[in-house]
């Protein structure tokens, strides 16, 4: 009798730790949960919630029928988007192999010394303001007294990937301390095995490295997406809500701006901009289900 007696006893004793684990597991999260609902959750229900209103009347999916189907909204929406394809394809063509360069080279020991100094001087340019960084190469490429005599913000043809590189380089450091990390947390005894075995450094980086390390890549990349894909920024500091030369610099983001606050004589509509909101909410959760979905699912099982 005692003995069931002892077992319900401590049946209820850690039940008592496990509840009071989740209260404090409450507690420490609640501020970030707080924040995160006012600041994330909360507006973006609210910019869904008035795209079905037009002038405090609900008209349903009117303002995306609107967006879809007007000949001049549905081009510029048309348009904007595939700057933002544009824009992510440049980018993450450079961005990430050369990121990936310099993690391998920083992991490789032939930069023995002032690692840690070159790290943090690959990382710097992303501690800057974009507004910063906007007017320092907007000098640097100036036609009249810059390095280029070339207007390449003023071309079509150029001025989307010139502000692409410019973006490239500034943000060139976060993708760059995820894959040096990521190449430092592989096991030595892999390499030191492989080593054994005659492979070359560059069979190694390829064949077992990359291998290792192909999540992270796949994380970087679809981080990258859904940061081109909200950019609005880089070519607000260098263009204004102007989309540039023909249209040629107008993304997803600048159009949201001009539809929601109105730019020059044209008035800004507030449902209207909710409604290009909520369409590039629904862009980036379709992108991001289809890569986790497919990509990163095999990804896990080809390490598996």
């Amino acid at each position: 009798m005692s003995f069931f007696v002892k077992l319900i006893g401590e049946f209820l004793k850690s039940k008592t730790l496990v509840r009071r684990r989740h209260r404090q597991l409450l507690l420490f999260t609640s501020p970030a949960l707080t924040f995160f609902l006012l600041f994330a959750v909360f507006p973006l229900l609210s910019t869904i919630y008035i795209s079905f209103y037009q002038e405090d009347v609900f008209v349903g999916l009117k303002n995306f029928e609107f967006l879809f189907t007007n000949d001049e909204a549905s081009e510029r929406l048309l348009y904007a988007f595939l700057h933002n394809v544009q824009f992510f394809l440049i980018a993450a063509s450079v961005q990430l192999p050369t990121a990936l360069c310099m993690a391998a080279l920083l992991t490789s020991g032939r930069v023995r010394r002032m690692t840690s100094f070159y790290r943090t001087l690959l990382f710097i340019p992303t501690t800057l303001s974009v507004v910063i960084v906007g007017f320092i190469w907007r000098l640097i490429i100036h036609p009249l007294w810059g390095i280029v005599d070339y207007p390449l913000l003023g071309e079509a043809a150029t001025a989307l990937p010139t502000i692409t590189l410019m973006s490239v380089w500034q943000y060139l450091g976060i993708p760059m301390v995820f894959l040096y990390s990521a190449l430092i947390s592989i096991p030595s005894n892999i390499i030191e095995a492989a080593q054994v075995d005659g492979a070359s450094d560059l069979r190694i980086f390829f064949r077992i490295k990359i291998p290792l390390i192909a999540p992270q890549i796949g994380i970087i990349t679809i981080l990258t997406f859904i940061w081109i894909f909200n950019a609005f920024d880089i070519i607000y500091a260098l263009n204004g809500g102007a989309p540039g030369p023909d249209y040629a610099t107008d993304v997803l983001g600048t159009l949201f701006y001009r539809t929601f606050f109105g730019w020059g004589p044209d008035l800004g509509n507030q449902n209207l901009g909710a409604a290009t909101a909520t369409v590039i909410f629904f862009i980036i959760l379709f992108g991001t289900a289809v890569y986790f979905a497919t990509v990163q699912r095999r990804l896990k099982a080809s390490q598996l």
